[in-house]
């Protein structure tokens, strides 16, 4: 594969980074949450460390450590940390009822890509050591099923917290997210190496704007 991975030492230091800039904001959100015993904040660290997690499993396959049930893994963490982010933010919603429906709507649709999964065969996703083959139809179907409307909240929220508060952060958290979503969705059209440019770019702006 050409680009910037045409190597492994390359794929490697990349998601080594991404790894370590994650497990960093985890922890420093994690604290954040014991602190303050926020609910919102415990969704949000939660998503991050499943983002964590899917760094950890790049950088293994970066390091040719592979099997199809790590790719499984893969692919459910990268869907299901959005959705759990998104928890975080429909928090904020006054609308008790638009809570409990997303949260059902969260289950199922994650249950509907557990089920995927479980029913797909998944291959060997890797080309030059990172993630950059195709995956099954139906497991992008459930996917996308949890990944669009969780974006959607997040940036819907992450605006509304923006104009009433006039804070440069929230704008910073809309763009980390939508980079950080529209990872998976550049690897799903075949643009494999923007997938982790996407996400050093995305965790760099959640820095700045979850602390």
């Amino acid at each position: 594969m050409s680009g910037i991975f045409a190597s492994q030492g390359a794929a490697e230091l990349t998601t080594a980074a991404v790894l370590v800039l994650s497990a960093g904001l985890s922890a420093a959100m994690s604290v954040r949450c014991l602190k303050r015993r926020n609910r919102p904040l415990l969704f949000w660290s939660a998503g991050l460390w499943l983002f964590t997690f899917g760094a950890l499993l790049e950088l293994m396959f970066a390091g040719n450590i592979y099997s199809s049930f790590a790719a499984k893994a893969y692919l459910l963490v990268a869907a299901v940390l959005v959705g759990t982010l998104a928890l975080g933010s429909i928090q904020l919603s006054k609308s008790s009822r638009i809570r409990k429906g997303y949260y059902l709507f969260f289950i199922l649709s994650s249950a509907f890509l557990v089920y995927s999964l479980l029913t797909t065969s998944v291959g060997n996703l890797l080309v030059d050591y990172v993630v950059a083959a195709p995956i099954p139809a139906q497991i992008i179907l459930a996917s996308s099923v949890i990944t669009l409307p969780a974006a959607a909240v997040l940036v819907v929220f992450a605006y509304k917290s923006y104009k009433a508060r006039r804070d440069p952060r929230f704008l910073s958290i809309i763009v980390g997210v939508i980079a950080v979503s529209a990872a998976g969705g550049l690897y799903i059209v075949q643009y494999p190496s923007f997938l982790y440019v996407a996400e050093v770019a995305g965790i760099l702006l959640l820095w700045y704007g979850f602390l």
